[in-house]
């Protein structure tokens, strides 16, 4: 397989597995020699086995970093403090891309960034959605609220008011407090019962705060 030959393929896909290229009649083993030599030359990024993205200035659309995270992955979606900081609810830039999975917990170092998968059982598996990313991308990412507990029940701790305070949460207003209870009390989970009443009153007082006179 020539280089053209590829671009033409994978066409404007910002990440690809090599099964788009093993389709029809072709040697999979020559395949993959010319994906490790390409990879060596840098016109490839491989992301983990079987999973590549086009270098620049091959590539025609940047891969979005919550996109990458759900390919690395499966099932998962972005959560933790990725989605808190997309929401604008807290104010720290996050430069690990934190996800969940009912998967094993793992981390992952690529030439794309680095992404963070942790174990989340599967009575938790709900509360995301696909956002729409632009460029034709789309990721399943945490509600803002099952974000926030997320990061709440996989933290030692994560429901301490001086924990809470510690995230410097913002925009509370973006919150849905009652959505927020919701969940904590289909989780059935004191913890979470606890960091969403610390959180209710954390956005009552920005709330009080930001007041007219």
């Amino acid at each position: 397989m020539e280089f053209t030959r590829l671009l033409q393929i994978v066409g404007a896909e910002p990440v690809f597995g090599t099964a788009l290229l093993l389709a029809g009649d072709v040697d999979p083993a020559h395949v993959r020699r010319q994906l490790s030599r390409w990879t060596r030359a840098g016109r490839l990024y491989q992301l983990r086995r079987g999973l590549y993205a086009l270098a620049p200035p091959f590539q025609k659309t940047r891969p979005h970093p919550f996109l990458v995270a759900n390919r690395l992955v499966r099932p998962s979606y972005v959560s933790r403090q990725s989605a808190l900081a997309y929401y604008g609810l807290i104010p720290e830039h996050v430069p690990t891309v934190t996800s969940v999975t009912t998967a094993r917990p793992g981390q992952w170092d690529t030439p794309l960034g680095r992404y963070e998968f942790r174990h989340l059982k599967a009575g938790l598996w709900r509360g995301y959605r696909q956002l729409d990313l632009g460029d034709g991308q789309s990721a399943f990412v945490a509600m803002p609220e099952k974000a926030l507990l997320d990061l709440v029940h996989l933290q030692p701790g994560g429901d301490a008011p001086g924990y809470l305070r510690e995230l410097r949460l913002q925009n509370l207003d973006r919150l849905d407090l009652a959505e927020l209870h919701r969940q904590a009390d289909q989780a059935a989970s004191p913890k979470l019962q606890r960091a969403a009443a610390h959180v209710t009153a954390l956005a009552r007082a920005e709330a009080q705060e930001y007041e007219p006179l």
